[in-house]
């Protein structure tokens, strides 16, 4: 049994009994029926459809055995494994048998978010996604985040959050997954040490890649947050080098001009003022996320509060 091996078995250990189920990999294989119907692939590894001896469907992340996954698992079984919330994906069970590792999800049936927010078209394939949902959705991750900051005994930081790691189930109930970078600190502590640069190149916080800029803290996953619900509003890219004109590259200025100047917002998807509310509502929100400085960013719980307040109340921010 290699070292890791070992470290792995006795954190599961470790744990007693409030972890998910374990399975063998034959049981994998069962549940999936040899691995038949893939739903995506990502960097780890694949996610297959799989049901369980119940009867109730799920999606197995089968990890890649090449990519010295003991510490990517162990955090994805550690961090999830004690959360229990409404907006955060449940995991059901795992595989760690020698190098086959899996994670065993509940299915959710609407994939992830972002094939419901990029290209022009999806709200004519999607009519079902106005704006009211985007904003269910948008304060929905929000509570799924404030409770990872500060409702589970640990504070856990996620460090991917983006349109890919946010999954709908059949009602659009928004869940966080994909839990592989996340890391645990104790409650008190803000600000944590990082020896590597975590996350997606789009959403990474400025202080993630340079230490210039402040500690890391749950200000990043904020900030990764606001990019995320800019593009929800904008339905596209937030840095899009095909736009049209140069001043359109990159969303969170261009939109930022607009909301300064008080004009009408130049987005596809409104139709009426009260939409033009919501999308303003969620910009103002997405605007203050990405503030440069983590101090001048809200904290998840103050995010909810402005999402679901009144748009008179909110200010515009600083240009990012």
């Amino acid at each position: 049994m290699s070292r890791s091996t070992q470290n792995v078995e006795a954190v599961l250990r470790n744990y007693g009994s409030p972890t998910p189920k374990r399975y063998s990999y034959s049981d994998i294989k069962k549940m999936t029926n040899s691995f038949t119907e893939k739903l995506g692939q990502g960097g780890y590894g694949g996610v297959f459809k799989g049901k369980l001896p119940d009867g109730r469907l799920v999606a197995v992340k089968v990890l890649n055995a090449s990519k010295g996954n003991g510490e990517e698992f162990m955090n994805e079984v550690a961090s999830i494994g004690r959360t229990s919330h409404i907006h955060i994906v449940t995991l059901l069970g795992f595989c760690f048998d020698g190098s086959k590792r899996a994670l065993i999800y509940e299915f959710m049936s609407n994939g992830s978010l972002e094939k419901f927010i990029y290209g022009k078209k999806s709200l004519n394939t999607f009519p079902h996604l106005g704006w009211d949902r985007l904003h269910q959705i948008a304060v929905g991750i929000a509570k799924g985040l404030e409770y990872l900051h500060g409702g589970c005994n640990t504070r856990i930081l996620h460090f991917d959050i983006k349109p890919h790691n946010i999954l709908l189930d059949e009602d659009f109930c928004p869940k966080i997954s994909d839990f592989g970078l996340a890391k645990l600190c104790p409650r008190k502590e803000s600000i944590i040490s990082m020896a590597d640069t975590r996350g997606t190149i789009g959403y990474i916080a400025p202080e993630v890649f340079s230490r210039n800029f402040r500690g890391v803290s749950h200000k990043s996953d904020v900030y990764s947050y606001g990019m995320m619900i800019l593009e929800m509003v904008g339905g596209r890219r937030n840095i899009d080098a095909r736009a049209d004109h140069t001043s359109e590259i990159y969303f969170p200025h261009w939109i930022y001009k607009h909301i300064e100047r008080g004009t009408h917002l130049p987005l596809d998807m409104i139709m009426r003022e009260e939409e033009e509310e919501t999308a303003k509502k969620m910009l103002l929100v997405g605007l203050w996320c990405i503030q440069v400085d983590p101090l001048s960013r809200p904290s998840m719980s103050k995010v909810v509060d402005m999402l679901e307040g009144n748009l008179e109340s909110l200010p515009i921010p600083p240009k990012p």
